[in-house]
């Protein structure tokens, strides 16, 4: 069994409020989490006028370009971010736009990801892959077509990367996990294969472990009532605590191909057990 890269979601889970960023990446630390995983978005860039100037009630105000605008960090918020993870994770962000992506360049981040929404983007794809850094891929709402652009652009520019088995709907129904697909991707790429899961609860994501994939992305939360769109398909603290536990167990049980092999403990079993037998 794969030795599996756990990355923590906050995404925006933080609601604009760099203490409860700060909360979170405990969270990811506390679970046993390898990375934790923010989004850069330029509001401006990403959403139309139109979109901006709809209604929408939230905390910050009664408009799109009110709840956008509260849920973005910034430099500040960002240099408080990785200065917090310093020596004790790595941290990375999902940039949703060339400007964000450019933004993220003045840290020294060690990884990169391409959200479902990004992967048909081909200018943002070959910006990033440019950068050379490891990439993670998520395939949610895409085609096979879309898929091999994205892989040919990442191999063309010799930008190591995996790809990641995603469902793009919050929760994502278990009947539609579609777990399969990873091994398929896996043989038709020829490449690490890892999953994104958007569900409540544990269960899709102990099936994808059992498939060996290499990487596993879980949004977290400090409490899932909270204001916000992710929130209910994310991991409260004892739900992010048991998914490592249990797929690290899952892990040692897997063992290694050892057909034939009899543990010391079984032959002083089987000599009791075989006494009455010739053999």
């Amino acid at each position: 069994m794969n030795k599996i890269f756990f990355i923590a979601e906050a995404g925006i889970n933080h609601n604009g409020n760099i203490e409860i960023a700060k909360k979170l990446i405990d969270l990811a630390i506390n679970s046993g989490f390898d990375a934790v995983k923010f989004q850069k978005r330029t509001v401006n860039k990403v959403y139309s006028k139109e979109i901006l100037d709809q209604p929408r009630e939230s905390p910050w105000g009664s408009t799109q370009r009110d709840q956008k605008n509260g849920l973005e960090f910034g430099k500040k918020e960002y240099d408080q971010i990785d200065l917090y993870c310093k020596d004790k994770i790595n941290w990375f962000a999902s940039a949703w736009d060339i400007e964000s992506l450019n933004f993220l360049d003045q840290y020294n981040l060690k990884y990169a990801k391409v959200a479902s929404a990004m992967i048909v983007d081909k200018e943002f794809l070959k910006e990033l892959a440019k950068r050379k850094k490891y990439t993670f891929i998520s395939t949610g709402m895409s085609s096979l077509d879309d898929i091999d652009t994205a892989v040919k652009i990442f191999k063309d520019n010799k930008c190591p990367f995996e790809l990641m088995h995603c469902i793009s709907t919050y929760p994502m129904k278990i009947e539609d996990a579609n777990l399969i697909t990873i091994n398929e991707l896996r043989k038709r790429y020829n490449c690490n294969v890892g999953y994104s899961g958007h569900e409540s609860g544990l269960a899709v994501s102990y099936a994808a472990a059992g498939l060996g994939i290499s990487s596993l992305e879980r949004h977290i939360t400090l409490d899932r009532s909270m204001y916000g769109s992710d929130q209910s398909a994310s991991l409260e603290t004892n739900g992010a605590r048991e998914l490592i536990s249990v797929i690290k167990r899952m892990q040692t049980a897997m063992g290694v191909n050892k057909i034939g092999n009899i543990l010391e403990e079984e032959k002083k079993i089987a000599k009791k057990l075989r006494a009455h037998i010739k053999y």
